[in-house]
């Protein structure tokens, strides 16, 4: 595939077919995963594939929970403000999100992405993008989740038998799939319109109105 096409469409694909991952693209992400920069080399990552139906099952419920304690706090009454305003889009990613949590044991892999002594997450999650645009590569549409780390960390760090004490940290589960929907560019505001010219305010002198891919 190549690069642009790769960056511009590997957007957050939660609907995915209950179809097996197989192992030679498990490994390819995974293999691609590690490449990426890691602060002073030390590679403090591990990644559990969790590709087993009953982990999946046990960890559906965790996630369930935390995605009810996110709709009650950081995104308290936002659907609802977006159902007033007609935001059709923010309704249609809080959709998503929630049949990604109806149905978590039906995604067919996940990608746990673990750190310790990376408190920014400065080295974890060039490895996690790594391995989802290598997912996006072969056809397997991801989608970047940190809730279960947040509110479950505890819970799922027992499940998935992580050593207590090492300093091992849930940074990211990723929902790995042969998607149900296509893939596209996303629909963002204009880049001219986020950036600024050496200080804050200053427009740059450059203006991007569509997407410069394809």
């Amino acid at each position: 595939m190549e690069l642009n096409e790769a960056l511009y469409t590997t957007r957050a694909m939660r609907r995915v077919k209950a179809d097996a991952v197989p192992d030679e693209v498990q490994a390819a992400i995974l293999d691609a995963a590690i490449r990426a920069p890691s602060g002073g080399n030390t590679q403090n990552w591990r990644f559990v594939v969790v590709t087993d139906e009953s982990v999946r099952s046990r960890l559906a419920p965790l996630y369930r929970r935390a995605y009810a304690a996110l709709n009650e706090t950081i995104y308290a009454g936002r659907l609802e403000a977006a159902q007033e305003s007609g935001d059709e889009a923010t309704i249609r990613v809080m959709r998503s999100s929630s049949w990604l949590a109806e149905n978590f044991e039906q995604v067919p892999m996940w990608l746990m992405a673990y750190s310790r002594n990376d408190p920014t997450g400065a080295s974890i999650y060039p490895a996690v993008w790594s391995a989802m645009l290598a997912a996006r590569g072969h056809g397997i549409g991801t989608c970047l989740t940190t809730i279960l780390g947040i509110f479950e960390g505890e819970a799922t760090d027992e499940i998935l038998g992580v050593p207590e004490g090492r300093g091992w940290t849930l940074k990211a589960a990723v929902s790995c799939g042969y998607p149900l929907g296509r893939w596209g560019v996303a629909d963002r505001a204009p880049a001219h319109q986020v950036a600024y010219a050496d200080r804050w305010g200053e427009a740059p002198a450059f203006e991007v109105p569509d997407p410069l891919w394809p």
